[in-house]
């Protein structure tokens, strides 16, 4: 599977996305940290954080007896920049903020 695939299929499950954001907020948690936040046996949350690894947005690194997961945000980057960077020209801007206008939204 290319690796665009792999990263677009960790990102699919709203759990995954979770524990990156977790990840965002405090790098490297150990997986009872992890478990402890989310309704899921260890089991589970190892498996989401296996994907996560397998796409490279997790790096796991062992210090002593326990496991540490960071972030790694850089195919989260190439996926915006092939992906959704060349959707952001001039022409969208202004269609979202004509949108935005007419629904009376705050920007």
């Amino acid at each position: 599977m290319p690796d665009d695939d792999l990263v677009f299929k960790a990102l699919a499950d709203p759990t995954r996305r979770f524990l990156l954001d977790l990840l965002f907020e405090r790098d490297g948690r150990t997986l009872t940290e992890l478990e402890t936040q989310v309704e899921m046996t260890r089991f589970g949350v190892m498996k989401h954080l296996k994907l996560l690894e397998e796409a490279g947005l997790v790096v796991a690194r062992k210090e002593g007896r326990e496991k540490r997961h960071f972030l790694n945000p850089v195919p989260i980057r190439q996926i915006h920049d092939r992906w959704i960077d060349k959707y952001t020209e001039r022409r969208v801007t202004a269609l979202l903020d004509l949108k935005t206008e007419l629904e009376g939204e705050e920007p």
